[in-house]
């Protein structure tokens, strides 16, 4: 009976084996090696990009395709802008970019189109903005409503004032997070969001600055890792860590620490590996068989506190 059992299981996987090979043969008789190009308008020290850079790279080799990352080296918006116009240049089978500053994007963008380059927006931008542009689809998390879930916490903690650290200012969605925090807690937002620049020592600088002057603060958003450590850092010199309600957008190792220490009682994870992961299937898919999901995708927001760190600080700018 053992040795029916088990030449049946042998003939079993011969079948299947023959059957995925014949699903492999097939699939890249099909595939063409489309190109891609994905463009941010992240400077280069901005490590939360990590996390798409490592999705594109999964989707182009599942999908048989090359994506190419480009990006702005200092996060100059003109430069991202003239990275667009040369990436349609080369006539790419795709364009994967960010609404960084709608007015500065929208010609280059519009143009990429009107080539009839597909392009698909990701993270920074609304939806609106992604359909006025003519772009097939916007895949992200809407800020403001980000924004406001995470002041609507803080509320619920009895935050009455608070400190959002915002270091890009010059993004216009980064201040709808920063508003959207403000209208849930029903103050103006006013003097309490910061350019706070993206230097390490400058952010933490203009932090402690801020906290020093207004010392009835309690609580602090910051916009990513980017100003969160900095935050973290001052805070912990100001012997105040703890001592107010912290909330950040993104994920890091750092700041998964700080969640499970209870300095920083929530992340929101937009899920950028999804924002770089999507657009590169449903463009290859499009590319190949004519087929494209209906409307927007929101990757977020989700909320990560101490109740469910655990389950996702292991895959900390990699896959969240």
């Amino acid at each position: 009976m053992f040795n029916i059992y088990k030449n049946t299981a042998k003939v079993f996987l011969a079948v299947s084996v023959l059957f995925g090979a014949t699903m492999f043969g097939s699939s890249a008789a099909v595939a063409s090696g489309e190109k891609f190009v994905l463009i941010s308008h992240a400077p280069d020290s901005d490590s939360w990009w990590n996390t798409i850079k490592n999705a594109i790279g999964i989707a182009g080799e599942q999908m048989g395709v090359d994506v190419d990352y480009r990006n702005p080296t200092t996060g100059d918006l003109a430069d991202m802008a003239r990275i667009v116009e040369q990436a349609a240049a080369s006539n790419p089978d795709g364009i994967i970019v960010t609404i960084a500053d709608y007015d500065v994007l929208k010609g280059p963008i519009t143009s990429a189109i009107a080539k009839g380059i597909p392009v698909v927006t990701i993270n920074s931008g609304t939806r609106e903005q992604s359909e006025m542009l003519g772009a097939l689809a916007h895949i992200g998390q809407p800020e403001y409503d980000a924004g406001f879930g995470a002041g609507k916490r803080a509320k619920a903690a009895g935050a009455t004032k608070f400190l959002c650290v915002n270091h890009f200012f010059t993004n216009p969605v980064s201040v709808d997070r920063c508003q959207g925090y403000a209208d849930a807690l029903g103050v103006d937002l006013g003097d309490q969001m910061i350019d706070s620049g993206q230097d390490p020592t400058e952010i933490k600088n203009k932090v402690m600055a801020h906290l020093r002057s207004h010392p009835d603060t309690d609580a602090i958003l910051t916009l990513g890792p980017t100003s969160a450590h900095p935050t973290l850092s001052a805070l912990d010199d100001m012997g105040r860590s703890g001592d107010m309600y912290f909330g950040t957008f993104d994920l890091s190792g750092e700041i998964a620490a700080a969640v499970k220490s209870g300095v920083i009682s929530f992340a929101i994870d937009q899920q950028p590996y999804l924002q770089g992961y999507l657009p590169v299937v449903f463009l290859t898919n499009m590319s190949r068989y004519g087929v494209w999901p209906s409307g927007a995708i929101n990757s977020g927001p989700g909320f990560i506190t101490k109740s469910n760190i655990s389950l996702v600080e292991q895959y900390a700018g990699v896959y969240r």
